[in-house]
């Protein structure tokens, strides 16, 4: 398989990445074999001691990250054995590889330790190469203009480097920690979103079904008195019927106890009927809202009406959040198979800023209409501003029976 070298040097480096010591090794490893070697082919070749000392000050660098002050000290007593010393005649290691050093300690340790290391480091180096008679004024015909003030350049911008990466790993790491804090509690927030927009849903339905329930409960009682001298088969029946029904309202209650569980505010279920107060606190916010509700509305299951309200005011809700004072048509159609709620708001008013949301209210409204397996459409309208239309199905749902 072919491999294109710019992708395989791309693996290699994140491969590093991921292993700091192996990046370390490397460079100490690669870059002291490097000099040894390059040292050694020189004419004439130095002798061991020579290539030993000028091999040892990089081999420090493998432990760059993890002992970078204890890096820099050593090849800084390194750079002044050999400076004293003098085993390789007319090779001079200058500060280019202390300033690799210089590097790593400021990379990898606060600028409190970091900068007064480093100014020592310099301080030795120079006073080390000045007492040695290496340094001198730079001569134009020079390829190495070595002077103090060449080991200051090298010393200030590998320190600044360092530096300066050091800054950005930490505020990249501060950012992914912040990005992690967010995600969790965005996933919080919309699990406990989900987990209160259903007991809200449940609660109401109960109150559906505990009306139905307790209808059953009363005709089957009816039932049974009027079977009077009846066959004994159908006053075993009915009265079976309404001592079920009994069981399923004291469970239902239960439930209806757990998920009302702190709330004082339980007030009779809300219908289409009932927008008015919807509609004046979106007037009084400065919306201009328009109704249109069939009248065959009235006549709707109880489940439905409930969730239809519901989906109102979550549109009403975010037109006064996200749109503030504009234009808003409320229409809802029945026909004989669904009611269709739609909600259009005119684009924001000129000035006006958007309140921070959690997304509850489409999440809510979703929901809603998941319980009936009907349709949601929420997003910018075509002619500007924003809808949000669902369809909730009259007709029973297969497998769960009718409304």
């Amino acid at each position: 398989m072919n491999t294109h070298p710019m992708a395989a040097l791309r693996g290699a480096r994140r491969r590093l990445a991921g292993r700091p010591w192996a990046a370390d090794l490397a460079l100490g490893v690669g870059l002291t074999a490097f000099d040894v070697v390059t040292l050694l082919l020189r004419d004439p070749a130095p002798g061991p001691a020579g290539a030993l000392l000028w091999g040892l000050q990089t081999v420090p660098l493998c432990w760059r990250r993890s002992r970078p002050c204890a890096v820099l000290g050593a090849m800084t007593a390194v750079f002044v054995l050999f400076e004293v010393l003098d085993p390789v005649p007319g090779k001079f290691p200058g500060p280019y590889l202390l300033s690799l050093a210089v590097y790593a300690v400021a990379r990898c340790t606060p600028w409190a330790v970091s900068l007064p290391g480093a100014a020592l480091s310099l301080l030795v180096a120079v006073a080390t190469d000045l007492l040695c008679g290496r340094s001198g004024p730079p001569h134009p015909g020079s390829l190495e203009p070595v002077t103090a003030t060449t080991f200051v350049a090298f010393y200030g911008v590998a320190w600044l480097l360092g530096y300066g990466r050091r800054r950005i790993g930490l505020q990249a790491g501060r950012l992914s920690e912040l990005n992690a804090r967010l995600r969790a509690e965005q996933e919080t927030n919309a699990r406990q979103a989900v987990i209160a927009e259903r007991a809200r849903i449940a609660r109401d339905l109960h109150d559906v079904v505990a009306h139905h329930v307790s209808a059953i409960a009363l005709t089957a009682r009816s039932t049974g008195e009027a079977l009077g001298d009846g066959p004994p088969e159908g006053r075993q029946g009915v009265a079976r019927i309404a001592e079920t029904a009994d069981t399923a309202l004291v469970e239902m209650h239960r439930i209806l106890g757990l998920l009302a569980a702190g709330r004082e505010d339980l007030a009779p279920e809300p219908s289409p009927a009932d927008l008015g107060p919807l509609v004046d606190a979106a007037t009084a916010a400065g919306c201009r809202v328009t109704t249109t509700v069939d009248d065959a509305v009235g006549g709707l299951p109880p489940a439905v009406r409930v969730s239809a309200y519901r989906i109102v005011q979550e549109a009403l809700t975010n037109v006064r959040k996200h749109a503030g004072p504009t234009d808003v048509v409320i229409t809802l159609r029945r026909d004989a198979a669904a009611l269709t709620i739609e909600a259009v708001n005119g684009p924001p008013a000129a000035g006006h800023r958007p309140v921070p949301g959690s997304g509850r209210g489409l999440l809510g409204i979703r929901e809603r209409v998941a319980a009936f397996d009907g349709t949601v459409h929420t997003g910018p309208h075509p002619h500007g501003g924003w809808q949000v239309r669902a369809t909730l199905p009259l007709v029973p749902v297969p497998g769960r029976g009718p409304l």
